[in-house]
């Protein structure tokens, strides 16, 4: 029986990695992990759970629908954090756009808040 990778890039298999805090089993311990299973829930087409993990106050500047299209009109190849701090996960994530057939790099310092016993993300910064 075999286990997909997780899609965060992480060693262990998708379902004991960001699976378990998609599906509300646990919550992220850190801002990175909340950061990883994000991109895991892109790469899974999961809107609910990025529309669920942006703080409240960002809610009104990303629809569902909007982050369900942008999931899958790419196909998500690979994440790469280039630095972190409590609050901030600066990243790479690699993507392939499905319908040009072109890659790309979204490189974001995205700043993340610990509230209510949850973290959620706040905004990025694009490089």
């Amino acid at each position: 029986m075999s286990s997909k990778k997780c899609y965060c890039g992480a060693s262990k298999a998708f379902k004991e990695c960001c699976e378990i805090y998609i599906n509300g089993i646990q919550k992220a311990p850190t801002a990175e992990a909340l950061m990883r299973s994000r991109y895991a829930a892109y790469a899974s087409h999961n809107a609910d759970y990025l529309v669920a993990t942006t703080h409240v106050s960002q809610r009104k500047h990303h629809s569902k629908k909007d982050i369900l299209d942008w999931a899958t009109a790419n196909q998500w190849l690979r994440l790469e954090i280039l630095k972190t701090t409590e609050n901030t996960v600066e990243f790479k994530a690699y993507y392939l756009n499905s319908e040009q057939q072109q890659s790309y790099i979204h490189h974001e310092k995205s700043t993340f808040i610990f509230e209510n016993e949850s973290w959620f993300y706040v905004d990025g910064t694009f490089h």
